[in-house]
C-alpha cells in the first residue's frame, strides 16, 4: 500500500503570480518522480467549477457574505470528496491554488465574517485534514491589482476596494506568523526568476522531508 500523499496549497492576493509558481512546483515534483494532481478553489470538480463561475461573475454582486461563505465550503466539500482525499489516499501529491486559508482571508478578513464561524465549517467539511505546507505569495495589494487588471477583466472579487485587499493580506500574514512550521511567505515582488528559484528550493526541501 502506497504512503499517503502530501497536500500543498498556494495562497496570496490578486496578481501574486500563484498560478505561474504552482506550475514551477509541479514541474519540480514530477521531475523527482512524484505523481501530482493539480487543482484550484473554488473549483476542481464539475460542481465546484459551476460554483466558481457563480462566485466570480460580477453579475452576482450583492451576494450576502454568509451565502458566499457557504458556497465556498459547498465547493470545498465536493472537492475533498471527489478529488483531494482520493488522490492523497493513492499516494499522489495534491497541489491546490487556494484552499481554506483563502476563506479566512477573503470572507474573514475581507468580508469581516467571524473566523470562529469559518473554523466551525472548516472542521465540518475537512475533519482533521489541513495542508501539509502553505506557500503564501505576498504582494502589496495595489501592485497585485495592477498586475491582475493588466491580465484580464476584473472578476467580482477584483472589483472590491483596495481596503478589502489590505485586510486579506493582513490575515494571510497573520496566519503565516502563527504557524511558521507549515507556512512559508514568499516575496512576490521579486523578479520572476528569483521567485521561481525560491519555489524550486522549497520543492527540494519538501522532497527531502518525505525521503527522511
Amino acid at each position: 500500500m502506497s504512503a499517503r500523499g502530501r497536500f500543498i496549497t498556494v495562497e496570496g492576493g490578486e496578481g501574486a503570480g500563484k498560478t505561474t509558481q504552482l506550475a514551477t512546483l509541479q514541474r519540480c515534483l514530477e521531475q523527482a518522480g512524484r505523481r501530482v494532481v493539480r487543482s484550484r478553489e473554488p473549483g476542481g470538480t464539475p460542481l465546484g467549477e459551476e460554483l466558481r463561475e457563480l462566485l466570480l461573475q460580477p453579475r452576482a454582486s450583492g451576494m450576502c457574505a454568509d451565502a458566499e461563505l457557504l458556497l465556498m465550503f459547498a465547493a470545498r466539500a465536493e472537492h475533498l470528496a471527489q478529488l483531494i482525499e482520493p488522490a492523497l489516499a493513492r499516494g499522489d501529491w495534491v497541489l491546490c491554488d487556494r484552499f481554506t486559508d483563502a476563506t479566512y482571508a477573503y470572507q474573514g478578513g475581507g468580508r469581516g465574517l467571524d473566523p470562529a464561524r469559518i473554523a466551525t465549517l472548516e472542521t465540518f467539511a475537512q475533519g482533521t485534514l489541513r495542508p501539509d505546507r502553505v506557500l503564501v505569495f505576498d504582494v502589496p495589494p495595489a501592485l497585485g491589482l495592477e498586475r491582475a487588471r493588466r491580465r484580464s477583466a476584473a472578476d467580482r472579487f477584483e472589483q472590491e476596494q483596495l481596503a478589502f485587499f489590505e485586510r486579506v493580506r493582513q490575515v494571510y500574514l497573520e496566519r503565516a506568523a502563527r504557524w511558521p512550521q507549515r507556512y512559508t511567505v514568499i516575496d512576490a515582488t521579486a523578479p520572476l526568476a528569483e521567485v521561481s528559484a525560491r519555489v524550486e528550493a522549497i520543492a527540494a526541501q519538501l522532497l527531502t522531508e518525505t525521503a527522511s
